[in-house]
């Protein structure tokens, strides 16, 4: 039985990657799971599949969880019990599923530990990609993407050799205002941007999607995961999310994997790789589908992915700059502090007003990603 623990049991990803392991009680066992503030859920997680150890976000609700599930069951809490449900336990594969750069010290500390990695936080490589792949080499601990379209480009991958890569194209539903003007989005609430039309996600996922953020977190981890030049990453607006991701060989050649838009697909993919078994998703059939639309990315009408292309190719800290701000920027949205607009807007500002750190150490990201914040916050939204 392959032994696994979940950071960020109780969001989208975490809750999916248990319902594929419940489908295969016999070749896996959970040691450790992580759920931030959702203790009910954490709770009935803990008692389907009694993991050794837990952690939530803080001490009282450590206390409080402790109270709700088997005395047997060890509860930590905070960073440190990130860490520990990272490192700690006697779990082979660790998914990383935390949303933000809190995903960064307990990711490190697992590698370091010579966990499998199933990564679900871009964050982490579009913090300290130069840190994390480097150390993930020097462990000779494996990075298995889980995001639909990285696990595509991995898939696609299987069997070739890097430098015949051309070019790879990640695909991007458009997000929840796919089909509106900029006009049109001067007035946009929380409640519109919440409204993916494919994919069920967490609520900054989300938003990201709709800034097109979350596609520009993509192209930097894809850098990292796949050692491509940015000049060999673009990407595709494809609103029926059926092609994941495709690669371009230098024979002009195309593979592209496919698929109904389920993330159990990826997980399962992670955790079972290189090997494949039937998954609780559906069956992709073209026919029903009848026709697939591709759009050219428009830069202008989605700045927030330009401006990542720019921090990449900056590189050193201005990645760590440009997601610190962004997750400020869609925390103020989703609090209703700033319009949808505002949060290009944020972005822009702080990365406007940092001096990049060429090659930044551990204890420099941590720094840099806290000014960031503080700037980010002192933004004034647009009148």
């Amino acid at each position: 039985m392959k032994k696994i623990s979940i950071l960020g049991s109780t969001g989208s990803i975490g809750t999916q990657t248990l319902d594929v392991i419940s489908h295969y009680p016999e070749q896996y066992t959970v040691e450790g799971l992580s759920g931030g503030h959702n203790i009910k859920l954490l709770a009935e997680q803990i008692r389907q599949f009694r993991p050794r150890k837990a952690s939530v976000a803080t001490k009282e609700l450590a206390e409080q969880l402790s109270l709700e599930i088997p005395s047997d069951v060890k509860v930590y809490y905070g960073e440190e019990g990130l860490i520990e449900i990272a490192a700690g336990t006697d779990a082979e594969f660790v998914v990383t599923a935390v949303v933000g750069s809190q995903g960064l010290a307990p990711t490190i500390a697992a590698i370091e530990a010579g966990k499998q990695i199933g990564l679900a936080n871009k964050e982490t490589l579009v913090s300290a990609g130069h840190l994390v792949t480097g150390l993930a080499n020097r462990r000779g601990v494996r990075l298995l993407p889980i995001d639909s379209e990285h696990s595509a480009i991995f898939q696609c991958l299987q069997g070739e050799r890097q430098e015949q890569i051309h070019t790879i194209t990640l695909t991007a539903s458009g997000g929840s205002f796919r089909d509106r003007t900029r006009d049109e989005l001067k007035h946009v609430t929380v409640e519109d941007a919440l409204k993916h039309p494919n994919w069920a996600m967490g609520a900054k996922i989300t938003i990201d999607s709709a800034t097109m953020v979350n596609k520009g977190l993509e192209v930097i981890e894809a850098h990292w995961l796949f050692d491509l030049s940015y000049d060999q990453i673009e990407v595709l607006i494809h609103p029926e999310s059926i092609i994941h991701s495709f690669v371009e060989f230098k024979d002009y050649s195309v593979i592209a994997q496919m698929g109904l838009p389920d993330m159990r697909v990826p997980i399962q993919y992670a955790l079972t790789y290189p090997n494949r078994m039937k998954t609780p998703a559906g069956r992709l059939r073209l026919k029903d589908i009848g026709r697939l639309h591709f759009r050219e990315m428009d830069f202008s009408r989605y700045p927030c992915l330009r401006m990542a292309f720019e921090s990449g190719r900056i590189g050193g800290s201005m990645p760590t700059v440009y997601n610190a701000a962004n997750e400020v920027a869609v925390e103020r949205f989703l609090k209703g502090e700033i319009s949808f607009l505002d949060i290009e807007r944020v972005i822009e500002q702080v990365m406007a007003e940092h001096e990049p750190v060429a090659f930044p150490d551990l204890p420099a990201i941590f720094e840099i990603d806290k000014w960031a914040r503080l700037a980010a916050r002192n933004v004034m939204p647009q009148l």
